[in-house]
């Protein structure tokens, strides 16, 4: 799987055989979500519009939003709010406040009761507006405002004078005194249209009167993130990973899966391939005890990268692969020569693989002996003159199977030739027939097992 694309049926085969640990990592990550939980009190948030008459810039009203949760509006609302060892830093990380659309600041607080929440927002907000309108009443005492107030009462006096003007004119129709009449009303139209473009553009007219639009609505939730949300992305987090670390095994993994990969690393020709009825303890590591009835019952005695095992033949045609390994055995060993069948500790597969050989062998010389893949340990050349490697694919790594090859030579054996057993579905006929002959071994498997031809 190293060099293969992670596809759905690859998820889906972690799912199906590695379900329960799974499920124990998402309930351990679920609980490890709630127990954060437990360390941060829950928050409650709420807000209050805060409307600005006149016409704003959006730089202005990102101006105004970065005023409503400045130090000094912070500070004020600690004071007017007396809390007990809350001061206005301790609120600097609860408050915040956002230009939205309609000349709008939404002025937004957090504490832990939807109680203290609602106090929060709806002070903040009237200490900005107290604020604010401070601002512009400073502005408009300075010198720059003093300048259209003293024009709004040089306008008001000529509009006194037009009108006395008006009144001293001709009261007669005659075309001068309407002319000057005329005169006069538009120059009051003129006065007044200019006093109203000064007032628009004003800022201390058009931008004063900040309104709070009603209290802060006392908030029914937990602010993000609640207790639940933790829970569930803490299970989340835990599948997911799990997930991956089953991807990214499968992807570092260094077994050799391809019989010519097998060929290469043992230095050996190959003789070829298996097939082996898989069944429910094949592939599984032996023992009993606690941990083995905990690995059991996670589905860790088992790979799950491996394959499905395809479907079988009959034993007839199974039978003829074994044969045709024997005839390729013999035609490489023409001289009659006693083999050791070399077996990996652990690999049932191939166990029963070597079992089916030496009895399809009859005649042919050939001892079954167990091999320690940690520490290879071959016998020394006795009567042998050769070795014959069973193994299953996808089992053992390049280093293990030299190490393999170098016990053989230590031990003056020569590598004559690789069977690699593959685990096959039997047909339920063929189930039936062999749970008679389960409680009787074909061979034994170990350094002193079957000293004789077979």
């Amino acid at each position: 799987m190293s060099d293969d694309t992670i596809r759905l049926v690859t998820i889906g085969r972690i799912l199906r055989r590695r379900w329960r640990l799974l499920a124990i990592l998402t309930v351990v990550g679920a609980l490890v979500g709630y127990g954060t939980s437990l360390l941060f009190p829950p928050r409650y948030t709420t807000s209050t519009s805060v409307l600005l008459p006149g016409q704003w810039e959006e730089r202005e009203l990102l101006t105004q939003a970065e005023i409503a949760t400045s130090s000094t509006v912070v500070d004020r609302t600690a004071a007017a709010l007396r809390w007990d060892g809350v001061s206005g830093s301790d609120l600097r990380g609860r408050v915040s406040a956002k230009a939205a659309d309609g000349n709008i600041i939404k002025v937004s607080g957090t504490a832990e009761t939807p109680e203290r929440a609602q106090q929060l927002s709806d002070r903040l907000a009237h200490q900005f507006v107290s604020f604010a309108a401070r601002i512009a009443g400073d502005g408009s005492d300075s010198g720059a405002a003093t300048g259209p107030e003293t024009l709004r009462k040089k306008v008001a006096e000529t509009n006194r004078r037009i009108t006395e003007l008006a009144n001293a004119a001709d009261p007669g129709q005659t075309v001068e005194s309407v002319q000057v009449r005329t005169e006069l009303e538009k120059l009051r139209t003129a006065l007044a249209e200019a006093m109203k473009k000064l007032d628009e553009a004003d800022p201390a007219t058009s931008k004063a009167g900040m309104v709070v639009m009603g209290p802060a609505a006392r908030p029914s939730g937990e602010a993000p993130p609640t207790r639940m949300q933790l829970t569930v992305a803490g299970a989340l987090l835990a599948f997911v990973f799990s997930v991956i670390g089953h991807l990214t095994a499968a992807r570092v993994n260094r077994r050799l899966r391809t019989e010519p990969e097998i060929a290469a690393a043992l230095g050996s020709v190959l003789l070829g391939t298996v097939d082996v009825p898989g069944e429910r303890s094949a592939n599984r590591p032996k023992g009993r005890g606690l941990r083995a009835w905990v690995r059991w019952f996670l589905g860790v005695d088992t790979r799950w990268d491996l394959p499905t095992p395809q479907s079988s033949g009959d034993e007839a045609s199974r039978q003829v692969r074994y044969r045709r390994v024997c005839a390729r055995l013999r035609d490489l060993v023409p001289a009659p020569r006693r083999l050791l069948v070399l077996v990996p500790d652990g690999d049932e597969v191939a166990r029963r693989a070597a079992g089916q050989l030496v009895a399809e062998a009859k005649s042919d010389p050939l001892r079954v002996v167990g091999v320690s893949m940690s520490r290879p340990m071959v016998p020394d050349r006795d009567i042998e003159s050769g070795v014959l490697v069973v193994l299953s694919a996808g089992t053992w790594t390049a280093g293990d199977l030299a190490a393999v090859a170098e016990a053989s030579a230590d031990a003056g054996h020569e590598v004559v030739g690789i069977v690699v057993a593959g685990p096959v579905r039997a047909r339920q006929k063929e189930k039936a027939g062999r749970s008679a002959r389960r409680a009787t071994p074909a061979i034994a498997v170990g350094d002193d097992a079957g000293g004789g031809a077979v």
